[in-house]
């Protein structure tokens, strides 16, 4: 059983999707929640949602990329919950293109958000993580989004790859620079594959377009053959694994990658 019960958690991107999911699923382990996203709407609708099941959860405006819009983060959080004891970098774009067609502008948004944000939020969010670090077992938790195309290459997806693969790299060196600088601050990444969000039906229209499936059927069949277990994933499949990894239950897991994929990159 997940044990989050107590804690604070800040969840980039949970307006929707995974993130979202992730949110739900730590409030209703009694983790108290603060969504950041830029889509205001969905991101106040998820939060009263968790309100209205009886969970804690507020919505921050927070543009990633911009380090002041991290700052007021997290002082909304210290203010409101007194600290935070866990952070889910979620938040991410996909930019797809072949390296003749990126445009430099695309390659440098989807940095700015995937990378960017990564590394602004880590270091925004480091102060609060330190000091609840004593008050669990297994310290604080940081958990990034990365993806499988952060394990594997795919044709036409190398801006967004590399940008994962990134993520998955920064997650090893800051585990190590935290356990080792004895922050009690544990920091892995998760990797979904294909999942039921806006992301992933982006995923089957660009399919559509490069002429690899007639519509959307067809492009759901060819993914979901594309995944051993048969189908895609759901957002909760991942918020699962982001709980467990937030959670005691990962105490003694540091610098790790929890692959959520249905077995694609088994093959």
């Amino acid at each position: 059983m997940n044990r989050v019960e107590g804690r604070t958690a800040l969840i980039s991107g949970g307006a929707r999707g995974i993130g979202a999911a992730t949110a739900r699923c730590l409030a209703a382990g009694g983790a108290r929640v603060v969504i950041g996203d830029l889509l205001e709407a969905e991101g106040r609708r998820t939060a009263e949602s968790i309100a209205a099941g009886g969970g804690q959860a507020d919505f921050v405006r927070l543009d990633v990329t911009r380090e002041a819009d991290w700052h007021a983060c997290v002082e909304f959080t210290r203010s409101r919950f007194g600290g935070l004891d866990i952070l889910v970098n979620n938040a991410g774009i996909a930019v797809s293109g072949s390296t003749e067609e990126l445009r430099l502008e695309d390659w440098r948004r989807i940095q700015a958000v995937n990378i960017d944000g990564v590394f602004l939020g880590t270091k925004a969010c480091l102060p609060l993580l330190r000091q609840h670090a004593c008050r669990w077992p297994g310290g604080s938790a940081i958990v990034n989004v990365s993806s499988i195309l952060g394990l594997v290459g795919v044709d036409g997806a190398s801006a967004y790859s590399m940008t994962k693969g990134a993520v998955r790299l920064y997650t090893k060196s800051t585990a190590l620079e935290f356990a080792r600088r004895g922050y009690r601050i544990r920091v892995n990444s998760v990797h979904p594959g294909y999942i039921e969000t806006e992301m992933g039906r982006g995923a089957l229209q660009r399919m559509i377009d490069r002429g690899l499936a007639k519509d959307e059927t067809g492009a759901r069949n060819v993914l979901n053959l594309m995944h051993p277990i048969g189908h895609m994933g759901q957002p909760e499949d991942v918020a699962n694994a982001i709980a467990f990894l937030a959670s005691d239950d990962a105490a003694f897991v540091t610098g790790s990658e929890l692959v959520v994929d249905g077995g694609y990159t088994a093959q």
